[in-house]
């Protein structure tokens, strides 16, 4: 995608093969007018390939290297980041199949210079990446929502979300014209557009719609064969500083309906790259995701073809993409103390399983140290999960009138309860399990907790970071070699992570804590990173 032109009569040129993909290398290779063979996403180095002077990549990277007839579609060609803007560089970018690379790898090694001739019909222009949005009319102000990806090439990516999205706003809306569903409260919205860059412009462009907005699901969803392993449905849940009953609830459908369809599916943990983020505390619109994978991996690949869905699929994710809808569509104080009492038991599981691993590591405890950090880490863990959990309970505060909210919340005040005692019986037998492993090392008892030494922390606690606009931060606008090492905030989970706790409020310190409490340990340079973030404009520090 967004290759750029050769002249009409085509143009000739060596291809060189690169068998290091490392881009500082390749930025002091001398290529100029070659095409370079790459076996990795070319996407990824353009920068390096531009001032090594190349012409243009011919891609032989696949992620399924069994698909030999399939070509990768390489859906990123910016210096800097994903998207080809102003100025960006119009390399030539093909992309063959394994097949085709390894003739060309053969052709090489037998003859040592291969040239070829290449056209490509292309051209530039500044103009606007759709997006389109429908609506079933609610009676309320407030909406709920459903977004999904449309322009990549691909069946299961994104045509079936989006047939899908479809298909469970038109189920609806006829039930709604028959006369056997009401009307709901809020309006259902559904949103196709460009990933992320679309969905996020659509946010900056529509503020007052999105605060009125009080749920979503993603629909960057495949709908693959029944019959192939890896199919079934994953339904990823919010990030942690955005937990909320959305969680319980979409798992609650998942349950409900795949009994009845004999169909296994899971959960997982939230995760970026596609449409998201949407629940990050700068937006705050909680947001799930219903993914599978493709049984054959075909994603960003020729042989992602409409022949490889299966309609049982597209039944299923429509189905619960409509229950989940329609529901909070409705949802008002009854619902939500429905969903509070469903996030309370799965706060319940959760704190026991924050809390497990410490009670399975106890016997294996060799000293006091060992036993002072594991009881200082089990009640960090347990404390945070009661937390989050309580906070996912609360956030049922969200479906109901503003007038009523302050009752609303004051009536959950048994259920946060409820969290905190059992957190404290939890972090109680986890003492108690140490103070019986100390006493069989005929160690003093009872132990006390030991946190790990941190020569950083007093400095990230004098920082205060402030966020300036909503997101990740991909770093599209910075050179690649002017990052310092550091990762696009695209993609990069811990970097996202760490943003997304920064409130203006809590320290440093916090967000480092919290940032591992909910990814676990890293030694990633969180002080580094934010201070690049801020040298570069894209943070504010309201202390150090």
């Amino acid at each position: 995608m967004w290759s750029g032109a050769t002249p009409p009569e085509g143009g000739t040129a060596e291809i060189v093969n690169l068998s290091d993909a490392d881009p500082s290398k390749i930025a002091q290779l001398d290529l100029k007018g070659k095409l370079v063979l790459v076996g990795q996403n070319p996407a990824g180095f353009k920068w390096a390939l531009v001032k090594a002077g190349a012409i243009g990549a011919i891609n032989a990277f696949t992620e399924n290297p069994s698909l030999q007839d399939g070509r990768q579609w390489i859906n990123a060609w910016g210096d800097h980041g994903w998207g080809f803007t102003k100025g960006s560089t119009p390399l030539l970018s093909f992309s063959i199949s394994p097949r085709e690379g390894a003739l060309t790898r053969k052709l090489l090694a037998e003859r040592g210079v291969v040239r070829v001739k290449a056209t490509v019909d292309s051209h530039y222009y500044s103009g606007t990446y759709p997006y389109v949005t429908g609506l079933i009319r609610g009676s309320g102000p407030e909406e709920v929502l459903t977004l999904g990806h449309s322009f990549e090439q691909g069946a299961q990516d994104n045509a079936t979300g989006v047939a899908a999205m479809l298909e469970s706003l038109a189920t609806v809306n006829r039930l709604i014209f028959s006369g056997k569903l009401p009307r709901p409260k809020r309006s259902i919205r559904l949103l196709t557009m460009g990933e992320l860059y679309g969905s996020m412009y659509y946010i900056e462009k529509h503020p007052d719609r999105i605060r009125r907005t009080v749920a979503a699901l993603c629909m960057d969803t495949p709908a693959a064969s029944y019959d192939l392993a890896g199919t079934e449905y994953t339904f990823y849940m919010n990030p942690h500083v955005a937990k909320s009953y959305t969680d319980a609830f979409i798992l609650r459908i998942a349950e409900e309906y795949f009994s009845q369809v004999h169909r296994p599916w899971h959960e997982h943990q939230s995760m970026s790259g596609t449409d998201t983020y949407l629940s990050e505390p700068m937006i705050n619109v909680p947001t799930v995701w219903a993914y599978s994978g493709s049984g054959v991996e075909t994603h960003h690949n020729s042989e992602d073809t409409p022949d490889r869905v299966d309609s049982r699929s597209l039944r299923d994710v429509a189905t619960v993409n409509a229950a989940y809808l329609y529901y909070l569509a409705n949802a008002s104080e009854p619902e939500a103390m429905w969903l509070a009492e469903l996030s309370q038991t799965r706060g319940y599981e959760q704190i026991l399983q924050s809390s497990a691993p410490f009670l399975e590591h106890v016997a294996t405890a060799s000293d006091a140290q060992d036993l002072g950090r594991l009881l200082q880490d089990a009640v960090d863990h347990v404390t945070y999960s009661v937390g989050r959990e309580s906070q996912a309970v609360l956030s049922v505060v969200g479906l109901v009138p503003e007038s009523d909210q302050k009752d609303a919340a004051a009536s959950l005040a048994p259920m946060i309860e409820g969290l905190r005692r059992f957190g404290e019986e939890e972090t109680s037998r986890v003492r108690r399990a140490i103070n019986r492993r100390a006493r069989e090392l005929g160690l003093q008892a009872p132990v006390q907790p030991m946190a790990l030494p941190d020569t950083l922390r007093d400095k990230a606690a004098r920082i205060v970071v402030k966020r300036k606009r909503f997101g990740t931060l991909p770093l599209d606008d910075l050179p690649t070699d002017h990052r310092e090492g550091y990762p696009s905030g695209a993609w990069e989970s811990i970097p996202i992570t760490a943003l997304y706790w920064c409130d203006g409020r809590r320290s440093l310190a916090e967000v480092i804590h919290l940032t591992r409490m909910e990814l676990g340990p890293t030694d990633f340079d969180f002080i580094g990173y934010f201070r690049f973030l801020r040298k570069h404009g894209y943070v504010d520090f309201l202390s150090e």
